[in-house]
């Protein structure tokens, strides 16, 4: 395995240029593919819950959404511990681990969607577990802030963000492709609606093996676990990861920081969760859920003793920064609808022009029957993550020319205008009885505002690597990135809602409101005449 590193100094030019480059890059190009798997197997529920409906799993629509949001409010919780993982425990020992783990949900995933019968609790503990996939981001993307410069984190973030989120639409693209293929063994199902990959539809009455989408992720897992131990370093330095001890040692904490997350989303689940589908049945509001598990994760992670306790005592302080506070805002603006809209966009577009929306005699629109010109999710839904993930290294390009506030400020009101446009047409479509008559403009617009959380993701990255100092550059990505990866559960779960009260469009109308907060808030801390740091 490599090395551990000291004296790990970026911003010396000639150290940069003589050693630090090779490494860095190195760390880079392995963190990438670990995290883009990571992003695949944590949202890989918004097609397998399609393919779900189309093969006439025994689940309704409302309870297919809540895998999507079991999964969201997973990662995210898993997120917080993860944030500080990388002083704790290690780079290179975390990368491996948090890696390796995946292939316990992937290869579960795959078992269990053999058998149409298997019971919908067996799913949600897949759902679950998936969200460690949506941890490794705040480690991953702390892990690779301390072995860049300054002067070039808008690109280097950029890139291991961007391109990790490939995940999303590699997984979008892979899945339905290798679900035409009989390849890991197990029986095949047949389809009783028409599906869809990236090259066409498939009818009704074909063949498909539809726990090809867990197993494919096991397939990579292996190898870039490998990868990660024998070619990623641990930075011993004071200010990233002194006092790591063994990889047994830094393997623990991991687990137990883990564990205290998985604990915490299953107590928010339960809270949330009707009595017949797991929960507690008093299905309180995910606006006190979320802060309530929030809180009771980064109290409880605040109790382990010893070690652990001390060196989260001072990753802590970022907390008493005010920069922690505007920039989780403006992250969760950005990275939070990037996440959440790749979540709910598959089973949103399938919901809403897939079904013909049609006046009864009694006068009640029904939402349930089968629209045949409505357009694959499968074919579709892809585009938006593709467009928003291969365009953040871009972002933090430009970011890293003319300020990163200034590029936050301009893609703000690009994404007001585009959720504002988006609710206008998804109302068309949810009151017609031809919902494809809408969705060219609907599918443009979703995808400007993918465009738009790419940009502004990545310029994020340029406020945070200069407004903070070294030490708590790391933490504080980890710390937003978290926050922000709720919306992988609140986007899908107010989507379901909304579409279950028949005004989908409301949902975007929210949306739109926190858009114009976050503008607000960035002029305030960044743009206005005697800004805290201006334009950074």
């Amino acid at each position: 395995m490599a090395s551990d590193l000291s004296g790990w100094n970026p911003e010396d030019k000639e150290f940069w240029e003589e050693k630090g480059k090779k490494i860095a890059n190195r760390n880079l190009w392995i963190s990438i593919p670990c995290l883009l798997c990571g992003f695949a197997v944590w949202l890989y529920w918004g097609i397998i819950t399609v393919q779900m409906l189309n093969l006439g799993f025994p689940f309704a629509q409302s309870e297919l959404f809540t895998l999507l949001a079991i999964a969201g409010l997973s990662g995210a919780t898993l997120r917080i511990p993860s944030t500080f993982f990388i002083r704790l425990a290690g780079g290179r020992n975390t990368i491996f681990l948090t890696t390796a783990l995946l292939i316990l949900p992937a290869a579960g995933t795959g078992y269990f969607l053999l058998d149409k019968d298997t019971p919908l609790w067996i799913f949600q503990l897949m759902a679950l577990l998936s969200g460690l996939g949506g941890g490794n981001f705040a480690s991953s993307m702390s892990n690779i802030s301390f072995f860049f410069p300054k002067r070039i984190q808008g690109l280097s973030l950029g890139l291991n963000a961007g391109l990790g989120n490939f995940g999303v639409t590699t997984m979008q693209v892979l899945i339905p492709l290798m679900m035409t293929l009989s390849i890991f063994g197990g029986g095949s199902m047949i389809l009783e609606s028409t599906s869809g990959t990236l090259i066409g539809k498939i009818a009704a009455g074909s063949e498909t093996w539809l726990h090809n989408a867990g197993f494919v992720w096991v397939v990579l897992l292996v190898p870039l676990s490998i990868a990660a131990w024998f070619g990623m370093n641990n930075i011993s330095d004071e200010h990233v990861s002194p006092n790591v001890g063994s990889p047994f040692a830094a393997f623990s904490k991991i687990l137990l920081m883990l564990g205290i997350g998985l604990l915490t989303a299953v107590f928010g689940i339960w809270l949330l969760l009707p009595a017949a589908i797991g929960g507690a049945g008093i299905e309180l509001s995910k606006y006190i859920v979320l802060p309530l598990v929030i809180v009771l994760t980064v109290g409880l992670l605040w109790l382990i003793p010893g070690g652990v306790h001390n060196n989260l005592k001072r990753q802590y302080k970022i907390f008493n920064n005010k920069h922690t506070w505007a920039m989780t805002i403006i992250y969760t603006m950005t990275f939070g609808s990037f996440i959440g809209f790749s979540a709910a966009f598959p089973l949103a577009i399938k919901v809403i022009y897939g079904f013909s929306h049609i006046i009864g005699p009694d006068g009640i629109m029904t939402h349930t029957t089968p629209n045949p010109n409505g357009p694959s999710a499968l074919m579709y839904a892809w585009m938006g993550p593709f467009i928003g993930a291969l365009i953040r290294p871009i972002g933090g390009m430009i970011a890293d020319k003319i300020g990163g506030a200034k590029v936050t400020q301009i893609i703000s009101v690009v994404m007001v205008a585009s959720a504002l446009g988006v609710a206008y047409y998804m109302k068309l479509a949810y009151q017609s009885a031809t919902p494809e008559d809408y969705f060219l403009p609907f599918f443009l617009l979703f995808l400007a505002l993918f465009t738009a959380t790419g940009i502004g993701n990545g310029s994020t990255f340029r406020t945070i690597a200069v407004v903070f100092n070294k030490e708590q550059a790391g933490p504080v990505l980890g710390w937003t990135s978290a926050i922000a990866a709720y919306g992988a559960f609140f986007i899908p779960k107010v989507f379901g809602e909304e579409i279950n009260a028949a005004t989908p469009e409301y949902a975007l109308y929210s949306f739109a409101a926190f858009y114009l907060f976050c503008i607000i808030i960035n002029w305030w801390f960044y743009l206005r005449p005697n800004a805290y740091v201006k334009n950074p």
